[in-house]
Parts: C-alpha cells; structure tokens; sequence
C-alpha cells in the first residue's frame, strides 16, 4: 500500500489527502556534485499544465505538509515538491555535509534531473529561506517566488555552538518525544483542532528515517539560515508573500519586512490562520497561488 520506505505508522493515518500523497511518494538517486555516489531523494510530482512549481517544506518535516495544498496545485499545474537533504524521507549519507550550500546543492542537482526549465518556487518557513537562498543564486532557474511564512530575516542562532556529545543527541531525543511535537504543531495553527493525530502521524513518520538525529545536530551546528535582508534587493522576480496573521511561531513582522525589501513583491494575509497557512487555509492559499501563476 505505502512505499517500502515508509514506517507502518502510516498505517494509522486516517485524512484521505495524507494516505493518497504517502502513496504517491517516488524516491530516485540524484547524482550530485557533494559525494562521488547519488543521494536517494524522495519526490512527489502530479499535474501537467503551466510553469512547474516546486514546493520546499520548512525545518524537521518533510513534502508531506503540503499533503492538502498540493493537489489542490495539480489541478492547473505541474507541481513537484522535495524533501530537502537532511531532512523528509531524502537518505542522509554519512559522508556529507548538511549545511545551507549542501542542501541548495542538492536542489539544484534534484531541479536538473528532474525539472530542468525555470519554475515557480514555493517555500514554506525555513523552506521559504531555502527558496530565497536558491533564488539569489540561480535566478535564472526561478521564473516567480512564492513565500510562505518563511524564515530568512533572523540572524543564525548561537545555539549550535554549544551542542556537544550527548546533550546534542538528548536534544534531538527530546524533540522525537510525541507530546512536544503534539505542542508545537498546536502552537502552528490558530484553529488548534488541526493538530490532529493524523497531522501528528506525518509530522513524525520521518524521524523513523535512518540517520535522522545526526542530520538534524549537524544542520544545527552548520548555523542554519541566517538572515538575507541585506541581499533581499537582489530580487527581481515576482514574489507573492503569503502570511498567516495569527503566525505564532515567526510572528507577523517580518512579513512586512520582506514586502518592503522585494522590490517586485505583494502581499497576502490570511485571516484566522497560524503559521502554516497550506495546512489550515490549502484552498484560500491554492486560490492566491493559481492567480498569482496566471
């Protein structure tokens, strides 16, 4: 039923867009220039028509929370999402790195294999920092860019610094624990009943993924993403900001602040709505996204 890759845990799922897009998840090795041997990578692509978008998920998840938005983008597009390396179901080999450059290499990699024409970038949270990184490096890959509540503005945590052997590995532990994900995927949403045993099923199926806590400290300690305000004029491309104005994980400013630095950029709220607006409003965000493409 669900691809050999994926934990039984998915066996319990129970909203229909979550078991049909586990189904769909495709898992092919991308040949990189980051180590001699290709990096399997797990993709999902439905639809035909208009532009590609490519959708970058946010920090410790995986493509599956675009489970409700991207059918809904199928629709009228061809629509691709990844998971990033390091991160979702992607294999982490131990013999690579997992910082910013990787991962954006490794996009690129995935994006020539796969899609290789210019696309519509979508990135949610940290994947919307992903998405202005790989844009201000390759914007002749992105036609438009799509921003999500996303991550960019905030200057690198000192905290990686500080992670040693064992506290780095209890510290992932404890984020592996079900009742501090259950708080922080209610902590996402501002109509708390998302936070759903079947949203909690996919926020965690990939912790069963081998090598996760070594991928996760690793990220940490590279940094992470750091803040692009400085470079955020570079930006030429269209760019649609679209905020949840309940967001309590990010906030509401920095929406303001990346509309006021991209030139070229407008930006949506969506009302009764926390951080992760594909999740808790996919029509009201496929809707602004499918006009924003046309």
């Amino acid at each position: 039923m669900f691809p050999s890759f994926i934990s039984t845990d998915a066996n319990n799922l129970t909203e229909s867009t979550s078991i049909e897009l586990v189904k769909k998840l495709s898992i092919e090795p991308i040949l990189t220039t980051l180590i001699p041997h290709p990096i399997p990578t797990t993709y999902v692509r439905q639809g035909n028509n208009n532009t590609p978008i490519l959708l970058l998920h946010g920090f410790d998840s995986s493509l599956l929370e675009f489970r409700r938005l991207l059918p809904l983008l199928a629709t009228d597009n061809e629509t691709w999402a990844v998971d990033l390396l390091g991160f979702g179901f992607t294999q982490r080999p131990t013999d690579v790195s997992f910082g910013i450059e990787a991962i954006k290499t490794h996009l690129y990699y995935f994006w020539k294999t796969h899609i290789s024409k210019p696309v519509i970038l979508v990135g949610a949270s940290m994947g919307g920092a992903t998405a202005i990184d790989f844009t201000l490096t390759y914007p002749e890959i992105v036609e438009k860019l799509v921003l999500i509540d996303s991550a960019g503005l905030t200057k690198q945590p000192i905290v990686g610094k500080f992670m040693f052997p064992p506290f780095d590995y209890l510290a992932t532990e404890f984020l592996r624990q079900p009742k501090v994900r259950k708080n922080i995927s209610q902590a996402a949403y501002y109509d708390k009943s998302f936070a759903s045993l079947d949203a909690q099923i996919c926020t965690a199926l990939h912790l069963k993924c081998e090598g996760w806590n070594r991928a996760l400290i690793a990220f940490t300690k590279s940094g992470g993403y750091g803040s692009f305000l400085k470079r955020l004029e570079e930006i030429k491309q269209q760019t649609l900001i679209i905020w949840g104005r309940e967001d309590r994980i990010l906030g509401t400013k920095d929406a303001d602040k990346l509309n006021k630095a991209i030139a070229n950029s407008h930006l949506v709220w969506i009302d009764r709505c926390g951080h992760v607006p594909h999740l808790e409003k996919p029509q009201i965000v496929s809707e602004t996204i499918d006009s924003f493409v046309k």
